[in-house]
Formats: structure tokens, sequence, C-alpha cells
């Protein structure tokens, strides 16, 4: 199944989240990942949806989102030609004696350290989801007690806008 990338753009009303969302559900896709926020307009919101699938079921989805009265614009986005981000907070054990080697690790993915404990760090890092979970990789022997993620959040390079 290929992964697939939308910007959503809506009215930023109340129940849109859910009417969205229920879409998928009553169709049976599922969403890798949902962001949402309030746009420059406050009048509108965008959203980045991660779905996966082959081309029959975008087109589905594209048009069963296009249906809705609040939708006002859908977009593919494509790998090459938009710019793709996630955020992630990871907590860490870190002890005296390897906490020097964590930040060292961080380092090189410019990622940062946001809090510390005696027992652990917090580490903001940004980045692809390739990144991300590579950094998670390399902090697993040291014991990460949890994370979370963003999701996606995508805009198209150069002047295109939605």
């Amino acid at each position: 199944m290929d992964k697939f990338v939308l910007a959503v753009l809506v009215e930023n009303k109340a129940g849109v989240l859910s009417r969205v969302s229920g879409l998928f559900s009553r169709r049976g896709y599922n969403i890798d990942s949902l962001t949402v926020c309030e746009t420059h307009n406050p009048n509108q919101s965008r959203m980045t949806i991660v779905v996966r699938g082959d081309e029959y079921i975008l087109e589905q989805i594209q048009k069963q989102l296009a249906k809705l009265q609040e939708v006002i614009a859908i977009k593919k986005c494509e790998n090459s030609s938009s710019v793709q981000r996630e955020m992630a907070l990871i907590k860490v054990r870190a002890e005296a004696s390897n906490r020097g080697t964590i930040i060292e690790t961080c380092d090189i993915y410019k990622a940062r350290i946001v809090d510390v404990s005696l027992e652990s760090v917090v580490i903001e890092i940004t980045g692809s989801e390739e990144k991300i979970s590579s950094l998670l990789r390399l902090l697993e022997p040291y014991g990460i007690l949890e994370y979370v993620k963003t999701g996606l959040t995508v805009l198209e390079r150069g002047s295109v806008v939605m």
C-alpha cells in the first residue's frame, strides 16, 4: 500500500473535523496521521491527512471529501514538491553514565534536550519520519520511557498556495 498525504482546506467551524473523520470511518479507511490548525485566515483551517491505500482508494477519499460542504480545497502533496515535517518529544532514561552519549547523539540529529531530571531527559526533534525513526532506534538501548509525535505537517514548495 502506498502512503498519500492530502492537504485539505476547510471552513473553521465546529463539527468539521468530526464530519471529515466520520467520512473515513464510515468507509473503512484508516487515517495514519491527522493534523489540523487554523490558517492565516481565521475562517479557515488546514488539515494534513496521511492515508495508506492505492490510487483507487485515494480517488474515492478525494471524491467523498469534495462532497462535504465545508471543504474548500483538496491537494495531494508529493514528496518531491513539498516540505514534510513531524515533531516528536522523546523521554529517555538518562543516568550519569550515559547522559553524555545521549546528548552527543541528539547533537548529531540536531535534536534539543528540553527537560532534564536525575533519571531522564526529554528530547525534541523535528524532521522527516525517517529521521525521527532513526533517532528512536539509536535511543532505544538507553530505555525510551515514552514518546509522542505530532503527525505530519506539509507545505508545497515555491509559490504554490492552496
